[in-house]
């Protein structure tokens, strides 16, 4: 299979692990004030469980986001699911904006991961995005991502292999 040089593959053929990357038109800044985050924080986590993704890191900003989620049986829910998300967001940003049928989201990019130490340092990825982001020095301030649920929720082990887990060499799409 040759891949479409313009656009991001996603093969969603088989259930797993995955690693989403999405984008807002342009890289713009659409949800840049707090109650924009929450209510795309909130949509994420409610949809996610809605079509049977389980979530298990996530982070949401003013012009992207990425969680890690376990898939259900059938992975290609995936499309219906953000297309809702993002439906939704798109149109509560537009309403406040008085801006009816702006483009807000742009594309999504999904990696299925398949080996477990691949898996854990996206887990700490994802989790510490904010970080990596200079938004906050510590992922726990950030509230519109899973590190401080991670913390409070996982055996303390799991915390500490994910935490001390390198992410130097990792490659995710995250241009924003």
């Amino acid at each position: 299979m040759v891949d479409w040089p313009h656009a991001p593959v996603h093969r969603l053929d088989e259930a797993g692990a995955f690693i989403v990357t999405a984008g807002t038109y342009r890289k713009e800044h659409f949800l840049r004030e707090r109650e924009r985050l929450s209510f795309l924080h909130d949509d994420l986590l409610t949809i996610a469980h809605e079509y049977g993704w389980r979530l298990q890191a996530w982070a949401v900003f003013s012009n992207h986001h990425h969680f890690v989620a376990l898939s259900p049986d059938d992975p290609s829910s995936l499309r219906k699911f953000l297309g809702k998300l993002h439906t939704l967001t798109a149109a509560r940003v537009n309403r406040r904006d008085e801006t009816p049928g702006r483009k807000v989201w742009y594309q999504f990019w999904d990696s299925h991961i398949t080996y477990q130490k691949s898996y854990l340092a996206r887990l700490r990825y994802v989790h510490n995005n904010s970080v990596h982001h200079g938004i906050v020095p510590v992922a726990t301030q950030y509230p519109w991502c899973s590190a401080s649920w991670f913390e409070r929720t996982a055996d303390r082990a799991f915390v500490n292999t994910v935490s001390g887990f390198p992410i130097d060499r990792l490659k995710v799409f995250d241009e924003f």
